[in-house]
């Protein structure tokens, strides 16, 4: 229900604080949905006709109609908030603008161009497929990971209130997109693009922290989406 746009209200169960941050763990489980329903589109998309490029461009669109783009919302902002503000106020404040500056459009860009590419280098639906199941489970471990490195910037939103996970319900997250991660794929790429989520989620971790003094709901999207960028890119 946070994670993506999909009819899932009926599963809803009331809760008081920290009932959200008691999900955290399975947040690679949904993400390995979204790159499920991603690789569907691919294939049919390949049915179709449509060359590798046109169907890399139409299943991102389906990827992010199901997520609503929620996590290139983030990064958006998070790359407005760095490249517009000198202060760690100034940069929080611009990070709850709705407006989308110059930094984050290049974001943007740039993180669809990449994993553009990489779909469209893959070419194969069955290797399409594996790779952004793979891609999007370890993006949303990197949630789980930032949780654990960094502490939250502010004491009210999204991110206090997933502070709230403790280590029992946080930690199992990254462990299962990893395992995923061995699952489908061959033991060597699999090495290779755990070690690059895990350095891409500490590098949105230390950056943060030292420009906005810990993570953002906003932070943690734009890791999700850094992540997807760097695994994608790695699978051959």
């Amino acid at each position: 229900m946070l994670l993506t746009r999909l009819p899932m209200g009926w599963l809803a169960t009331s809760g008081g604080p920290g009932r959200l941050a008691d999900a955290v763990w399975a947040f690679p489980v949904v993400g390995a949905v979204v790159g499920a329903i991603g690789g569907g589109a691919y294939w049919i998309c390949a049915r179709l006709g449509m060359p590798p490029g046109a169907a890399a461009v139409w299943t991102l669109a389906s990827a992010l109609l199901v997520t609503g783009a929620l996590h290139e919302d983030g990064l958006a902002d998070f790359a407005d908030g760095l490249g517009g503000g000198r202060t760690r106020e100034r940069k929080l404040a611009i990070m709850r603008d709705s407006r989308i500056g110059t930094f984050g459009a290049l974001a943007l860009m740039l993180s669809l161009a990449a994993r553009g590419t990489a779909l469209a280098t893959l070419a194969q639906p069955a290797r399409v497929a594996v790779a952004l199941i793979v891609a999007a489970a370890l993006g949303r471990g990197a949630i789980g990971v930032l949780l654990l490195a960094s502490v939250p910037a502010r004491p009210d939103g999204l991110a206090a209130e997933l502070r709230l996970s403790r280590f029992a319900r946080t930690a199992p997250g990254p462990a299962i997109a990893v395992v995923l991660a061995f699952a489908l794929l061959p033991s060597g790429t699999a090495l290779a693009v755990a070690i690059a989520a895990l350095v891409s989620a500490l590098a949105i971790a230390v950056i943060a922290h030292r420009q906005l003094g810990g993570y953002t709901g906003d932070v943690l999207g734009a890791a999700v989406v850094v992540t997807e960028c760097a695994v994608l890119t790695l699978i051959p």
